[in-house]
């Protein structure tokens, strides 16, 4: 082996290997194991979400698969149709062209040569990260396959009056000019004002004042609402007010909507440009007056003074009107939520206008039995709360966009706008015999999330009932985020039920979100954003900020994005290697909402690959070319320290097996690395060093050795694979052959399996007593600052008949590990005078001060020590007892003070403790 680990020497190496062998199939033998990966954008690039998901996937599916199980990782990437439409689009726009000019199929062709070309980045990234996915049966949401399940589906649900053609509000991108989802509105807090309106009372008899932060919409108002028990306005419901402006009449209303302590208790009503308002209209039977156009500017329903003014300018123009009317009360500062499209940056409009809807909640029944049943599982299960929530108050689903890109809808309209859905032009003309009539087919295409939620059954080959589908569908689980329980885990239940009459899958593991070190959202503008392949390649500041502020168009966020990214990252980012990364993702992955990552935790791991890698140097140089045990006719003698390892190992096995079944890969983690390092390296290697290297062990002894210390790594690199596949992978290459293990890949083995027979409890209990002993004497030298080579006598008080017999088995072992010159088991009554003394259990240990150390200048360091001590403690008490710092420092800055504080206090008691402690000598 080489002397040093590199991950960048090997991980691509056994990529390759892996993928040109085919291990990632599915095997046919075994118990089916599938899950289906999210399908990421195929204009994304890996970002930390997908890392963490991904991660937690193939641990899953090496695990199983190592256990036997026919394992299928499904791989594909959605269309992503607005993403990838804006991308096509910036780059015609740089070739002095447009999607206009180029016409509709012309620029569908462009987007599939760019699929081809440039589409693949984001799969080369899942390489990077080690994902065993069957990339022999890649997927894509446009290929004809799921192309044809998509128009099946379309069809099916039109056909069962389960899709229909309505007006509604929707979210409406006025630059993208399409509908967008509720996932596509980023609402940000943002200043703005809050603008107090006087509208007069039909009567003459005063006016009512309503306050909006979107003074033009009034042009569409449709009525002012008041709540029903409030005493102020009860005389006024059913009259009507002068829309200033406009010109009409509208009514004072009632309704529970209304909060009667908020601003003056009147709120203005605008059906067609508001979701709230939309439903308060549809109860009182208010009519939809759309104000704006696409573009969001004012269209011809307004009076004609705002006609094809764009919206800001309307209200501008609104306001100033008002005020020379002296209809405008007053206008206040106000902090609002804004919603913005976060792919063009432009604020939202809800927008009345004619879209394809799903009838959402027909379907939705099921899917609530579903979950109640046990049918499906979410784990954490507190997330099935979310999920009804959202069910059981649900909307019919928005499902047409007025993009190019997509599944185009599958339906014609003739000229009187009858509306025809068929699976071409020619099969509507055969079925509704119309060959004579002009046809048109509808411009809009479907929403992504229409096919992604036929996911897991399109994928193997629906609607063909295929041996693939047959096989592994339902799949085993679904891993995915909290924030698309409803967009997509719901509506995958919905239609998987609907069509195929099963669930879509048996459990749901739900992740949390990845925030910084602080517990800060990840953001561009905060600059403390991650990239997976930063953090496995490393990447040096300067090129760090050039790739987070090319090509941008604002220069001041440029800067304020280069500031906050010198910031965070002062010394750019380290190479940490993939295992390093995937285990500390596999080490955050708790039950938790939100999770913190630190990059001072991916440090600890990469020194963890370190570890094993520098613990496989030590077995190798100490097996290969040895007799290892592996003959039969040599004895092989296992010693008490052996027998401890192996029960450890065990019930480590165990441990980790129940995790991943229970999908706790942090405690997974946490117990691969405490047995791994704790354990093995800290304990084991050094406990061989003495008996290996003397000159009188035994040969049946020293095979024991040999065969314990590669079998118990070989079978750790086993247990560990799962999370960290390719170091495991290279160094199992080493250690297998001597280890007498077969076969051309870790990946192909048998997943650790506990065996009860070798537990052992009293040679456990055994070695914990000896490195209770040990490091009672390690805390003697460093309590009292003695050198950690410098010989020590022991003496041993209490010692009774098991426990000297203990001490005569592990004689030579305490003798080695706590650098001892001699043990002695003596009576209480005769303990050396001036000793330090250490209880372990029953016994009491002592070493004689006397000659290790001068008690004058140990207790002249130790005053010094405590000295500055002291005055480190004033002045950080003086700037907690500070109000000022306190007040106006943020949060996490004064507990990290205080956390500070109690450190130092707790450094000076221990000082006090070995100040007292050698006084008495």
């Amino acid at each position: 082996m080489e002397k040093t680990y590199s991950p960048s020497a090997i991980e691509a190496r056994w990529y390759t290997e892996w993928e040109a062998k085919n291990y990632f199939a599915p095997s046919g033998q075994g118990e089916p194991y599938s899950i289906m990966i999210p399908p990421p954008n195929v204009t994304g690039s890996l970002h930390m979400g997908h890392g963490f998901q991904d991660t937690i996937m193939d641990a899953l599916i090496r695990f199983h698969r190592m256990r036997g199980r026919d394992t299928l990782w499904q791989v594909g990437t959605d269309h992503a149709g607005i993403a990838t439409q804006m991308v096509v689009e910036r780059q015609l726009e740089a070739r002095g062209t447009s999607r206009t000019e180029l016409g509709r199929d012309r620029f569908v062709e462009e987007v599939w040569r760019w699929k081809e070309e440039s589409g693949g980045r984001i799969t080369r990234q899942l390489r990077r990260l080690g994902a065993s996915v069957d990339w022999e049966t890649e997927r894509f949401t446009m290929d004809p396959g799921l192309s044809d399940a998509v128009q099946e589906v379309f069809i099916r649900l039109y056909e069962d009056g389960l899709i229909y053609r309505g007006n509604r509000l929707v979210n409406w991108d006025p630059q993208l000019h399409t509908a967008i989802s509720d996932l596509e509105v980023v609402a940000e807090e943002e200043q703005g004002h809050l603008w107090h309106l006087r509208y007069p009372l039909s009567n003459g008899e005063g006016h009512l004042v309503v306050a909006t932060t979107r003074p033009e919409t009034m042009l569409g108002d449709a009525a002012v609402a008041v709540h029903p028990d409030d005493q102020r306005f009860a005389h006024l419901v059913g009259q009507t007010l002068d829309l200033p402006l406009c010109d009409r009449k509208i009514p004072i209303i009632a309704d529970d909507y209304v909060d009667a302590e908020f601003g003056s208790g009147c709120v203005k009503i605008t059906p067609a440009h508001d979701f709230n308002d939309y439903e308060v209209g549809q109860r009182h039977d208010l009519p939809l007056i759309n104000i704006f156009d696409a573009d969001a500017a004012i269209s011809d329903n307004a009076p004609e003074p705002y006609q094809g003014l764009d919206r800001f300018a309307a209200r501008d123009k609104v306001v100033a009107d008002l005020q020379a009317l002296n209809l405008l009360e007053k206008i206040q500062p106000h902090t609002l939520k804004v919603p913005r499209g976060d792919r063009s940056g432009v604020v939202i409009e809800p927008y009345l206008t004619s879209q394809w809807y799903v009838a959402a909640e027909k379907l939705a029944g099921p899917a609530i039995e579903a979950v109640e049943s046990g049918a499906i599982e979410f784990v954490p299960k507190n997330w099935e709360n979310t999920y009804f929530a959202w069910m059981r108050d649900i909307q019919d689903w928005c499902i047409s966009r007025q993009l190019w890109w997509g599944h185009r809808i599958p339906a014609w309209y003739d000229e009187q706008g009858n509306i025809y859905v068929g699976r071409s032009e020619q099969a509507v003309r055969d079925q509704y015999s119309l060959d004579q009539r002009s046809l048109t087919q509808d411009e809009d295409v479907l929403d992504t999330w229409f096919s992604s939620a036929l996911w897991t059954f399109s994928t193997l080959g629906w609607p063909e009932d295929t041996e693939r589908l047959q096989r592994y569908h339902p799949s085993s689980v679904l891993v995915t985020g909290f924030d698309i329980i409803f967009f997509w885990v719901a509506r995958m239940i919905m239609m998987t039920l609907y069509f195929r009459k099963e669930v879509p899958f048996h459990q749901v593991y739900v992740t949390g979100l990845i925030r910084d070190d602080e517990g800060q959202k990840m953001s561009k503008s905060k600059g403390n954003v991650l990239d997976p392949i930063d953090l496995i390649d490393g990447i040096d500041l300067d090129s760090l900020v050039e790739k987070r502020t090319s090509g941008m168009m604002q220069p001041q966020l440029a800067q304020a994005i280069e500031k906050q990214t010198r910031a965070h990252f002062p010394e750019g980012i380290a190479a940490f290697g993939t295992d390093a990364l995937r285990f500390t993702y596999c080490s955050l992955a708790s039950t938790g909402r939100d999770i913190r990552f630190d990059l001072g935790r991916i440090e600890g791991y990469r020194n963890f690959c370190n570890k094993i890698w520098n613990a496989t140097r030590y077995v190798l140089q100490n097996t290969e070319e040895q007799d290892c045990g592996l003959e039969q006719n040599k004895p092989v003698e296992l010693g008490t320290p052996e027998h401890w390892i192996i029960s450890r190992l065990q019930q480590t096995a165990a441990e980790v097996t129940r995790c991943f079944e229970n999908y706790r890969f942090d405690l997974a983690a946490q117990a691969a690395y405490d047995f791994f390092w704790n354990e093995y390296c800290d304990w084991y290697l050094e406990i061989s060093k003495p008996v290996l290297w003397a000159d009188d062990t035994a040969d049946s002894r020293l095979r024991g050795i040999r065969h314990t210390l590669l079998n118990v790594l070989e079978t750790s690199l086993r247990l560990c694979h799962p999370m960290m596949p390719f170091i495991t992978e290279e160094i199992w290459q080493k250690v297998a052959p001597l280890a007498g293990k077969q076969g051309p890949s870790i990946m192909l083995q048998e997943f650790p399996e506990t065996q009860p027979e070798l537990l052992n409890q009293g040679a456990t209990d055994t070695i914990e007593w000896l490195k209770k002993i040990i490091v009672a004497v390690r805390n003697i030298r460093g309590e009292m600052n003695i050198p950690p080579a410098k010989p020590l006598p022991l003496y041993i008080c209490n010692l009774d008949e098991a426990g000297i017999n203990r001490l005569q088995e592990c004689e030579l072992l305490l003798s080695k590990l706590a650098r001892l010159e001699s043990i002695q088991a003596i009576d209480a009554d005769n303990a050396p005078a001036a000793s330090a003394t250490q209880i372990v259990e029953t016994l009491e240990l002592h070493v004689p001060m006397a000659d290790l150390i001068n008690k004058d200048d140990e207790l002249a360091r130790l005053d010094k020590e405590l000295a500055k001590l002291s005055k480190d403690l004033e002045r950080l008490q003086a700037k907690l007892d500070n109000p000022n710092f306190c007040e106006r420092a943020p949060a996490d800055v004064v507990a990290k003070e205080r956390d500070k504080l109690d450190g130092q206090l707790a450094t000076r008691e221990k000082l006090l403790q070995q100040r007292e402690s050698i006084a008495g000598l």
